[in-house]
């Protein structure tokens, strides 16, 4: 298996004067599409770009992606006198003054969720892991789902929200939660029950495709891949890239035991919720449950346990360095934190997002 890697990130549109989003009216993705040929687009919001890589066989290629993305949607962005910001929320931005994107897919979504579509300015990652065989893939996306809280608190980073400490490391889960089908998602016994829970949906007029099942994990609906959707964009291309990592090293770990008629225990999305919760509120810095023990555990040693479960892959994969980066936000904090850091010392949202502009083109 090549457990080949498809990485996602959203960008926020900042005009550098007001440190506001602002709509760059598709110019950024218009521009960015000539170079870039078809791996930027827009979003529902005028005020954010979607970026893809192409399918990369390594993290190595990973890095080489996600760098060129950010270095040329930073430039054309740059020769519009834009900025553009990788953090889940902006810090004081007001959903009620951005501009919705004009498209039939949009209006459709608008006109059925209203509010909850319109206050919806959130900013995520998404990492696809190639696996071929639907059958493995559900059984990877059952199991994997109990390590989500931990990728996720590695990730938080939005903890402002309409210029409020909210109080929280990641407030943008909290805004996607107005959302029908988001979330930890359920246990399916196989592909077969999860089609015919889709084929419902479609049935009964929920939903006209399985894309719009917007959960944290979810096998895809048309690519041959597991998507995880749960994280906040993180503030630097290192954290993208260590993040896709542990992400890539899980699920080759997952399906080795699977071959080797191992499985991990499944849990109940009532409990993996209460790990989700305590990732979103406090981040790395809190404690979790360690179902197996029953016990609450620091965030951050259950993550070292996460390193210890995927050490035997990552040399196979050429991760290890990659990996290893994750002692770095482990010990200097995610983005939230820092985030939080500078508004402690400045007490200014401005000297916030001044921050996040900086940290999102480091590197490049």
């Amino acid at each position: 298996m090549d457990f080949t890697l498809g990485v996602e990130e959203e960008y926020q549109v900042i005009d550098p004067k007001t440190r506001e989003l602002t709509s760059h009216e598709q110019k950024i993705v218009e521009i960015a599409d000539e170079i870039l040929e078809g791996q930027v687009k827009a979003e529902m919001h005028q005020a954010v770009v979607e970026v893809g890589t192409v399918i990369c066989k390594d993290i190595k290629e990973v890095r080489s992606q996600v760098t060129n993305l950010r270095k040329t949607i930073s430039e054309v962005a740059a020769s519009l006198d834009l900025r553009i910001a990788a953090a889940g929320t902006h810090p004081f931005s007001e959903w009620e003054k951005q501009l919705i994107t004009v498209h039939p897919r949009y209006d459709e979504i608008v006109q059925e969720l209203q509010d909850a579509a319109r206050s919806n300015l959130i900013f995520g990652l998404h990492v696809h892991v190639g696996i071929e065989d639907r059958e493995m893939a559900i059984h990877i996306y059952n199991s994997v789902r109990y390590f989500l809280p931990n990728i996720y608190a590695l990730s938080t980073n939005s903890p402002f929200w309409e210029g409020r400490n909210t109080g929280f490391k990641s407030f943008r889960t909290k805004v996607f939660d107005k959302f029908p089908r988001t979330g930890i998602p359920d246990f399916f016994t196989g592909a077969g029950e999860y089609e015919r829970y889709v084929n419902l949906l479609v049935q009964t007029k929920c939903i006209d495709n399985a894309k719009k099942i917007w959960w944290d994990v979810r096998v895809h609906p048309f690519y041959p891949t597991i998507e995880f959707r749960i994280c906040d964009v993180p503030l630097t291309i290192d954290e993208t890239v260590t993040i896709t990592a542990l992400i890539q090293a899980l699920v080759a770990k997952l399906y080795i035991l699977r071959r080797s008629n191992l499985n991990f225990i499944i849990y109940k999305r009532a409990l993996i919720n209460e790990n989700k919760w305590r990732a979103s509120r406090y981040g790395i810095e809190g404690k979790m449950i360690d179902f197996g023990k029953s016990i609450e555990v620091p965030t951050k040693e259950l993550i070292l346990e996460l390193l210890e479960f995927v050490d035997d892959v990552v040399d196979d994969l050429g991760s290890r360095d990659e990996i290893n980066k994750i002692h770095k936000i482990l010990n200097e904090g995610t983005g939230a934190d820092r985030q939080l850091a500078v508004f402690e010392k400045t007490k200014n949202l401005n000297d916030v997002v001044d921050y996040i502009l900086k940290e999102t083109v480091a590197g490049i």
